[in-house]
């Protein structure tokens, strides 16, 4: 499975047209080598340096029929000491969208690599450096269509989404002694399909639709499967030429099940090589969610221009009160905000591919220089709104179906030599399970904080710097379960020597503080040169 990375995200590409198609298509393909040192300044241990070559791919596309943008790269590192063994890494961004036909078939897909925390209950390590625990190889793709077409004054729409998110490789972390283990990811398949019908204000006083859909998530551990089927009729009632109100009802039917552990003598759970839970051929289909009835909300909607829209709603859906609402502000073309809060029953599959499916098809790469990874908040470029964020949904693998609720904003900024990123959010999941080997995790929560700020200038025609900040905060239900933070901050400088050859000096800073425990510090310095073909 090491090479289905590499092709679904050069697959999100081939959706472009050809190279010589536009000359807004962009392909830059490099090598790079860097020099890293590391030192654990709390608790004290040696410095340790890793080299690391690398072969990477920055391109992008942007015509009348096709968006495009992917940044991947693989990267050995060859680590300098006895402690931290040699590794390769695998990460990476595509999203793409290609209009088939125009105004009717759209085609897309995305894909990412990433490393992210295998135990919310573990610590937040800094995934670049040395051989950190507590984190796990992810890779996710989809591919997807949507077909939509006017017959008279009616409007017809399809839809159909087909991901795959695997957890690869991964090291254990730190836990409290006693802490009891929750099974982990393997791999699972997600399918969203839905249609609708529907007419706009005018022939009518109001706007109505209707629509039907359904979703499927397949996961490898405990044979877990989640189903959704929803039917309801939306209206939209124009009061101003920039207000209107909203309502909709209807039916939605929700089920998630699963199939026992296998226990040992003791009536605990056996785990795998991996520390996953092993299925229990012979056990029944176990009910971990099943809600189904009437589902209901209503809200308000304003658009007072093309690049300004508030949309809230209240209502009540999965058997409680749901508050949800989105703000999204292209202020011009340098600058954009947006906020935005949701809620819904799902799991970690879907919730990573519906992130992934978030991301702009353009958007600007700004890794940290010492992970590489996009795991946070990606910004977008152009007109293409604020952003979206990853890490709602990466704060750490999740088994089994719950509840997502939380916030976030973004906003991004880019005018001539300087771009600027800022994203705050708040997330929150309650899980629901049968007991697996005597242990629940029937509706335990946990929750996280996380904030980002990215800052690019370009000094001159062929230098610039670029600086980074973060901090997570995470905090599990379960008892026992620590509280984690986990704050870092970067500075980058770099020259360019001709238009192939460019040379980089980074320094980086970064903590993770775990109750219990003695926090830890990280001071990292790196120099590397990389040539773009």
């Amino acid at each position: 499975m090491r090479s289905l990375p590499i092709a679904a995200l050069a697959a999100v590409f081939v959706f472009a047209p050809p190279v010589h198609a536009k000359k807004r298509t962009q392909v830059h393909p490099y090598l790079e080598i860097d020099q890293t040192v590391f030192d654990s300044l709390s608790p004290t241990a040696p410095a340790e340096t890793y080299t690391t070559v690398a072969a990477g791919i920055d391109a992008s596309t942007s015509t009348a029929r096709a968006e495009a943008q992917v940044s991947a790269r693989y990267e050995y590192r060859h680590a300098w000491s006895n402690t931290s063994g040699d590794s390769y890494v695998i990460s990476g961004l595509g999203r793409g969208r290609y209009d088939i036909v125009p105004n009717l078939l759209t085609i897309e897909g995305g894909a990412l690599g990433t490393r992210t925390r295998t135990d919310i209950r573990g610590a937040a390590p800094i995934v670049g450096l040395g051989d950190p625990s507590n984190t796990s190889q992810l890779y996710s793709t989809y591919v997807g269509s949507t077909l939509t077409q006017r017959v008279g004054l009616l409007n017809l729409g399809a839809s159909y989404n087909l991901g795959y998110t695997k957890i690869g490789s991964r090291t254990p972390g730190l836990l409290p002694v006693g802490t009891p283990a929750l099974g982990g990811f393997d791999s699972s398949v997600s399918q969203a399909a839905a249609a609708s019908l529907g007419m706009k204000s005018g022939a009518l006083p109001f706007g109505w639709n209707a629509s039907v859909g359904y979703n499927r998530d397949d996961a490898s551990i405990l044979d877990e499967r989640y189903e959704g089927t929803f039917a309801r009729v939306d209206i939209v009632v124009p009061v101003t030429p920039t207000v209107a109100l909203t309502g909709g009802a209807g039916y939605e039917k929700i089920r998630s099940s699963q199939r026992d552990a296998l226990l040992d003598a003791s009536g605990s759970a056996v785990l795998d090589a991996n520390g996953r839970f092993i299925t229990d051929p012979a056990s029944p289909r176990r009910l971990s969610y099943d809600q189904s009835g009437l589902i209901w909300d209503v809200g308000i909607l304003w658009r007072p221009s093309r690049r300004t829209s508030l949309e809230g709603k209240v209502g009540r859906r999965y058997g409680d009160m749901t508050y949800i609402g989105d703000f999204d502000w292209q202020i011009n073309k340098d600058q954009a905000f947006q906020i935005g809060a949701y809620d819904g029953i799902t799991t970690f599959g879907q919730q990573v591919g519906g992130a992934l499916r978030s991301i702009p098809t353009q958007f600007v790469v700004s890794r940290d220089p010492f992970s590489n990874q996009f795991g946070g908040c990606v910004f977008a470029s152009g007109t293409n709104g604020a952003g979206s964020c990853l890490s709602p949904a990466l704060q750490s693998i999740a088994q089994g179906t719950y509840r997502s609720r939380g916030f976030g904003g973004v906003w991004r900024y880019s005018r001539n030599a300087t771009s600027l990123g800022f994203a705050i959010g708040y997330a929150q999941r309650r899980f629901f399970a049968p007991p697996v080997g005597g242990f629940s995790i029937n509706g335990q929560t946990d929750s996280s904080i996380y904030v980002q700020a990215n800052i690019g200038h370009r000094i001159d025609e062929v230098s610039g710097v670029d600086t980074s900040a973060y901090l997570n905060w995470y905090r599990s239900g379960l008892n026992g379960a620590p509280r984690v933070l986990g704050v870092g901050g970067t500075a980058s400088y770099y020259r360019n020597f001709g238009p192939r050859l460019t040379g980089t000096a980074s320094v980086g800073l970064y903590s993770s503080e775990i109750d219990g425990f003695e926090t830890s510090m990280t001071g990292a310095a790196q120099v590397g040169a990389r040539y773009t073909f």
